[in-house]
């Protein structure tokens, strides 16, 4: 008899964390974001999504590929991504290669992130202002 009931606490036990891990898994789902271009520089296949507080720092996480679109121009390409409080991150790509990013953004003095901003710019070096596309911005 001892036995079975401590399969049955078992079993409930298991299936609660699958429930719980189910949950999750849908607070944190994944989203699309459209491609981001400008003259020399691509970001597509993009997605973010945003963590629940006590998760990853309840972070705004996304991932993509960094496309040099324009491998004869000579110039680098980096996505930018913002969130509330802090400056603006970068993220650097190479030259005449497609790279895949992905990494969490969230503001330390919150429990989560609200607003988050990403763009898509080519490094046109120190004399030249560097191209972006324009500047997407998510909430929660």
């Amino acid at each position: 008899m001892r036995k079975n009931a401590r399969k049955l606490a078992t079993g409930a036990l298991v299936a609660g964390l699958f429930a719980m891990g189910a949950g999750t898994a849908v607070a944190a789902s994944w989203h699309n974001i459209p491609t981001l271009s400008t003259g020399g520089a691509k970001f597509h296949h993009g997605q973010y999504k945003w963590w629940p507080a006590g998760q990853n720092h309840g972070a705004f996480e996304w991932k993509g590929q960094l496309q040099d679109a324009d491998h004869g121009d000579g110039h680098n390409v980096y996505i930018q991504v913002k969130v509330e409080g802090y400056d603006w991150s970068r993220y650097n790509g190479k030259q005449k290669k497609t790279v895949p990013l992905n990494h969490l953004n969230w503001s330390g003095a919150q429990r989560y992130t609200d607003d988050a901003y990403i763009r898509v710019c080519r490094d046109k070096g120190s004399l030249n202002p560097d191209n972006c596309s324009s500047t997407k911005h998510y909430q929660r």
